[in-house]
């Protein structure tokens, strides 16, 4: 139970931390990473349903899949790869507007040193606890690493679609909007036949039209249900 305890307060951290992307791109009072992870949960609550996954498997990936940045801290691409961020203020601020892409050599090679980072950081935060919690934790995050099995890989894409969706509600959706290089990235890497729908109605919802959209009503509820729990994200204890 000490131990537990003491994970539990290690874990603590990641309701300070703010996410690294929205610290670059000057966002005030940006959202922290457990409060991203909470709305990933939700998020993978709804839509696994939808999509007929085990839930539970779901909700433990959400919740483990950032556990390693409490001592790994919030990585991204430009972790690695500051040479790419221009040193003029204005330069740098253009350049942040745009889904990151790298020669595919140097983008695996920041695959592989963020993975073996992020592995050895929780590794360091879960090796206290008992051989049963140590396995589960590290196995689910796995799974999302990796996206093996079908809930490792639906859980990945749900994350990058709730970064979306607080991309859109922190920069709107105008045509120089920042947003537009979290849409690059989610069309990249969604393909999931359900989320493909859930982007359609992400953007009929905030843009007015998409490509041969067919109303869901589910979807739609799913969707204004996510935008209305973001208010609890920043929202203080009266205590």
């Amino acid at each position: 139970m000490r131990e537990d305890l003491n994970f539990v307060i290690k874990v603590y951290k990641l309701k300070e931390f703010p996410r690294t992307g929205w610290v670059l791109r000057k966002v005030k009072n940006p959202e922290t990473i457990a409060e991203h992870t909470f709305r990933v949960a939700i998020a993978s609550w709804f839509l696994g349903r939808e999509a007929g996954l085990d839930v539970k498997k779901l909700i433990q990936m959400s919740l483990f899949h950032d556990l390693c940045e409490v001592y790994a801290g919030d990585v991204t691409p430009f972790f690695y790869f500051t040479k790419y961020l221009p040193s003029k203020e204005k330069e740098r601020e253009k350049f942040l507007k745009e889904y990151v892409r790298l020669p595919k050599k140097e983008k695996e090679a920041m695959g592989a040193r963020k993975y073996n980072l992020e592995k050895r950081s929780l590794l360091k935060l879960i090796k206290p606890l008992n051989p049963k919690k140590k396995h589960e934790i590290f196995a689910l995050w796995l799974n999302f690493e990796k996206k093996l099995p079908k809930e490792g890989d639906f859980n990945y894409q749900v994350d990058k679609i709730e970064t979306l969706i607080q991309a859109i509600e922190y920069f709107g959706t105008g045509e120089n909007s920042l947003a537009n290089g979290w849409w690059e990235e989610s069309e990249e890497i969604t393909h999931h036949p359900l989320l493909l729908e859930f982007l359609k109605v992400i953007q009929k919802r905030f843009y007015g039209k998409a490509e041969n959209y067919k109303k869901n009503k589910k979807l739609e509820a799913i969707l204004e249900f996510i935008l209305d729990i973001d208010k609890l994200k920043r929202m203080p204890r009266l205590y």
